[in-house]
């Protein structure tokens, strides 16, 4: 009965958000069930993004991370609640009282479960994948893994990380839940050293290992003005460009773990949206 309840709902588009507006105008319909890629090079905000996603969908999501840790991961959805810096989280954290307690309480509607660890392992998974189901008595819909290269043995071993990509498949198929895996980009190619700031096209993932999920995003930060880019390098239901040229434009808040809405990046001949900076979240 699970089985076929879960594959009933596999393949519906993800609830959207807000802030991705501009992604979709591209065409780019991620979708339950699917296995979703954010490809970027070092530093370029794809933890803060893929946190930000399942936070603003706040579907029950099992979450692997291999890099924070759990007080780092709560500072992040604690500001990312509330408008607070992570700073003033954590200063609100350590001195106690009813600091810590609206902190507390603005994680209280939260759906995501986190576990921590590093290297990720299958046993680890499978761990806490059977106490998920005994909890709940249902998968997560959403499992993220951050990332591909924190998985046991697949550091630099090619073989290996395509033998992950393989078992992220799989489990998304045994539990129509959405798998989300982060993965790098070369940091060593010329278009990293004369276009840093550029969303890497798919030939400049590690391992050519974009080629396999049915969505693949492409991520980049530009650290001057806070512009986030994303483009699709690979869709296997829609509109891509493994260029990586064609890109949304979303605006950073790394302080407090958010996104908004900026512009859409479009061909030269099309001119885009302006914003306004009524599109920039804010503290209220």
């Amino acid at each position: 009965m699970r089985s076929l309840a879960l594959h009933a709902e596999s393949g519906r588009e993800l609830p959207r958000i807000e802030a991705f507006e501009a992604l979709y105008s591209l065409g780019c319909r991620p979708r339950q069930g699917e296995v979703i890629m954010i490809a970027g090079r070092s530093g370029t905000q794809k933890s803060g993004l893929a946190l930000f996603w399942v936070a603003q969908m706040n579907l029950p999501t099992l979450y692997f991370s291999a890099d924070m840790s759990a007080f780092t991961a709560s500072s992040r959805l604690a500001s990312m609640a509330t408008g607070d810096t992570t700073e003033m989280v954590e200063a609100g954290m350590a001195a106690g009282g009813r600091h810590r307690q609206e902190y507390l309480d603005a994680l209280a509607h939260s759906n995501i479960t986190f576990s921590f660890g590093s290297p990720i392992t299958w046993r680890a998974m499978d761990e806490e994948l059977e106490a998920y189901v005994e909890l709940w008595d249902a998968y997560p819909q959403v499992i993220v893994c951050d990332n591909l290269m924190d998985f046991d043995g697949a550091e630099s071993d090619y073989t290996e990380q395509m033998a992950v990509m393989s078992g992220l498949t799989e489990l998304a198929r045994a539990t129509g839940a959405t798998v989300i895996v982060l993965h790098h980009a070369s940091d060593k190619s010329w278009e990293a050293k004369s276009d840093p700031w550029a969303p890497p096209s798919r030939d400049q993932v590690k391992g050519g290992l974009s080629e396999k999920p049915e969505l693949s995003l492409s991520v980049a930060l530009d650290p001057t003005s806070f512009e986030f880019r994303i483009a699709v390098i690979k869709q296997r239901m829609g509109a891509s460009d493994p260029t990586a040229k064609r890109y949304a434009s979303l605006r950073c808040h790394p302080e407090t773990t958010r996104f908004s809405k900026l512009e859409t990046r479009l061909p030269l001949a099309t001119p885009a949206r302006p914003w306004s900076p009524t599109d920039v979240l804010t503290k209220s």
